[in-house]
C-alpha cells in the first residue's frame, strides 16, 4: 500500500478487509470497518481491538464517512483559519501515513514469518530426504547381502543335489547287485530241490558240482546274463538225468527176456 492508494484496511486482526462506506476511527490511530467497530465499541468501557488502549474520551472514537458528499467537503472546514486547516490536514495525513506504515510492517512481518516457515520446511525436507537416502542405502546394502546369501544357498543346493544324485546312483548299483545275488540264490536252491526229488539226482548233483557255479562277471552286462546261464545249466543237467532214466527203463524188458531164456 502506498500513499496514492485510496483504500485502507480494517485493523481488526480477523477481518483485514478493504474499508468502504462508514468506518470507525480511534484516537490511537486505528481504523475499523463498520461491522466490527459497531460490535466492539458498543460495550463500555470501549477498548481498542488493535492495541487494547482504553477509549473513554468523547471524541476518542468517531464514526466517519469515507466517501463524503460535496456539500460536506465544502462546509466541514469552512470558516477555520489556515493554520487550523493545515493542522487538521497534517494530522489527517499523519493518520494516513501511520496506517500505510503499519500495513507495510504487517506485510513485512507476514513475509518474514512465511520465509521462516519456508526455511523450516526446507530444513525438515532436507532432513527427511537425508533420512530417506540413508534408509535407501541401507536397503540397498541389505538387498546386496540377501543376494549373496541367495547365491550361497543356490551353491549349497547344487552341491546337495549332486551328492544326492551320486547317492542314488550308488543305491541303484547296490540294488542291482542285491537283486542279482538274490535271484542266483533262488535259482540254485530251486535247482537243487528239484534234483533231489527226481531219480538220477546223484548225477545231477555231481553235474552241478562239476559246473563249479561262480558269479559270471561280464563288463557292461547286468544280472540277467548270470540268471540265464544258470537256468541253461540246470535245464541241461535235468535233460541228461531224464535221458539216462529213459534208457534204463527201455533196457528192463530185454533183461527180463534174457532171464526167462536162461
Amino acid at each position: 500500500m502506498s500513499l496514492c492508494d485510496d483504500t485502507l484496511l480494517c485493523n481488526f486482526t480477523k477481518c483485514r478487509t478493504k474499508l468502504s462506506g462508514f468506518a470507525w476511527v480511534t484516537a490511537c490511530s486505528h481504523i475499523f470497518c463498520d461491522q466490527h467497530g459497531s460490535g466492539e465499541f458498543s460495550r463500555s468501557p470501549a477498548i481498542c481491538p488493535a492495541c487494547s488502549s482504553a477509549l473513554s474520551g468523547k471524541l476518542d472514537i468517531v464514526r466517519t464517512e469515507l466517501s463524503p458528499s460535496e456539500e460536506y467537503k465544502a462546509m466541514v472546514l469552512a470558516g477555520l483559519r489556515p493554520d487550523i486547516i493545515l493542522d487538521i490536514s497534517a494530522r489527517a495525513m499523519a493518520f494516513w501515513s501511520y496506517q500505510v506504515h503499519q500495513e507495510h510492517m504487517y506485510q513485512e512481518y507476514n513475509m518474514s514469518r512465511a520465509e521462516a516457515q519456508l526455511k523450516q520446511m526446507e530444513k525438515v525436507l532436507t532432513q527427511q530426504n537425508h533420512s530417506r537416502e540413508l534408509e535407501l542405502s541401507a536397503m540397498r546394502g541389505e538387498i546386496t547381502s540377501l543376494k549373496k546369501v541367495m547365491e550361497e544357498y543356490k551353491r549349497k543346493y547344487s552341491e546337495v543335489s549332486e551328492r544326492l544324485m551320486e547317492r542314488n546312483r550308488q543305491y541303484q548299483k547296490l540294488q542291482g547287485l542285491y537283486d542279482s545275488l538274490r535271484l542266483r540264490n533262488m535259482v540254485v536252491g530251486v535247482g537243487e530241490r528239484d534234483m533231489l526229488l527226481q531219480p538220477g539226482h546223484h548225477s545231477f548233483k555231481s553235474g552241478m558240482n562239476n559246473l563249479n557255479l561262480m558269479p559270471l562277471r561280464v563288463k557292461g552286462v547286468g544280472s540277467n546274463l548270470t540268471v540265464n546261464v544258470l537256468f541253461l545249466a540246470v535245464n541241461n543237467e535235468q535233460q541228461r538225468g531224464v535221458h539216462s532214466n529213459a534208457s534204463e527203463v527201455k533196457q528192463l524188458p530185454e533183461r527180463r527176456k534174457a532171464k526167462v531164456r536162461q
